[in-house]
């Protein structure tokens, strides 16, 4: 039988499944692959990141039907708080008390399943897991990618959701800027003796940054935050086999006992980082999503937040193309789903790599220039709510999915 469907999305990660949830709600169907089941995606111990996931990315979540099995999961980021070294001059984002938070934070783990619930109970996605594409074809006429089980998926538009090494953007001939920062995060989870109040904080430091980013509290009361941790590669390894009691140590002594006691509750994983962005995102019956398109610094926290804006985007040029009798794979939808994220997609690309490289220059001078910027900024009420609304996902022009 030719179950032949509106996408073929090739990537059932957190982006993938939550194009192929927000094309469903719109009546558009798909089939889903990918390499890994379910069972290994949410597997514990398989992803100990956390995500924060902006005001923007959390309406669409809900758009998609999410909202009762995530709300009690996520920690409400309440405020930022920005510094150099713990020096004096930092940055505190917090909004006023009607204007909500300014974020939440959620186990990739946790959004995964429920990503993967919603999916099977959804008629309109097809989804093939535990398999690869062998072949990716584009015709006149629609799409057709082989399984490594010989079955054959036909489709109109092609989307490459795979992450950053995507197959599917390097076969297409699409080319990226790229860079490698020589740095590794070091991922992990901490309980504390204090409690967080709900603040993400982002400790800069010339060798990396260190981010603590808020989670519920453990159901025995104690407090946890999510850590990622950047160092330079060369150093790396040896961060990675330090003892426990050691790597936490060092860790107190950078935080200045904000959070008081510190105990490592998670193993240490490392992710290696770099910068791409694909000049374009589209291609004769092609659209790429998510990391497939750009990968940032974890610096900001805005790496999924900027897939999610894809997403939002992609499903209303389709939604709005197939109500005016256009295919989904049409050039000219294409086109407008690329127009509109071109800018948002380089801006927040720019701008991180360039706070990469502000607060990764050593010497007490241009730590204290940066102190200064800190303090002007901390100072100007305008600048805080352009930079908060920023880190919400709620400035520019934003698809129905992304509204509340």
């Amino acid at each position: 039988m030719n179950d032949t469907r509106d996408l073929i999305i090739l990537g059932g990660g957190l982006v993938g499944m939550t194009l192929a949830l927000a094309a469903a709600r719109q009546g558009i169907s798909s089939h889903v692959v990918d390499k890994a089941t379910p069972q290994q995606l949410t597997a514990e111990g398989m992803d100990a990141r956390a995500s924060a996931i902006s005001t923007a990315s959390w309406n669409l979540l809900c758009n998609i039907g999410l909202h009762e099995r995530l709300e009690p999961l996520g920690c409400p980021i309440e405020a930022i708080a920005v510094t150099d070294g713990m020096k004096p001059g930092r940055i505190d984002f917090q909004p006023k008390p009607d204007e909500g938070t300014l974020g939440r934070m959620f186990a990739n783990r946790d959004i995964r399943i429920a990503l993967f619930e919603a999916a099977r109970a959804e008629p309109l996605i097809a989804w093939h897991s535990g398999s690869e594409p062998v072949t990716r074809e584009r015709g006149v006429h629609g799409v057709a990618v082989t399984l490594n089980d010989s079955r054959t998926l036909h489709g109109n538009l092609l989307i490459g959701a795979e992450g950053r090494q995507s197959p599917t953007r390097a076969e297409a001939g699409l080319v990226s800027a790229k860079w490698d920062y020589s740095h590794r995060a070091i991922v992990t989870a901490i309980t504390h003796e204090k409690p967080h109040d709900g603040v993400a904080w982002e400790v800069f430091y010339p060798a990396g940054p260190l981010a603590l980013l808020p989670l519920l509290d453990l159901p025995d009361g104690r407090h946890r935050s999510a850590v990622v941790w950047t160092f330079d590669e060369k150093d790396a390894n040896g961060v990675m086999a330090l003892p426990d009691a050691v790597f936490t140590g060092e860790m107190a002594q950078r935080l200045k006992g904000i959070f008081g006691a510190i105990e490592l509750i998670a193993p240490r994983m490392g992710y290696p980082l770099n910068f791409h962005h694909a000049g374009r995102i589209v291609e004769h019956r092609l659209a790429l999503v998510g990391d497939a398109a750009h990968g940032m610094h974890p610096i900001a926290g805005q790496g999924l937040n900027l897939g999610l804006r894809d997403v939002g985007v992609l499903v209303e040029c389709l939604a709005e193309g197939m109500r005016l009798g256009l295919e989904p794979g049409d050039a000219q939808v294409l086109a407008r789903y690329e127009r509109w994220r071109s800018v948002d997609s380089l801006t927040v690309m720019a701008t991180t790599d360039a706070i990469v490289r502000l607060f990764g220059l050593p010497g007490k001078l241009p730590s204290a220039v940066r102190r200064v910027g800190m303090a002007a900024v901390q100072r100007s009420g305008w600048l805080k709510k352009f930079f908060m609304d920023e880190a919400r996902g709620m400035s520019g022009d934003l698809p129905a999915l992304l509204r509340a």
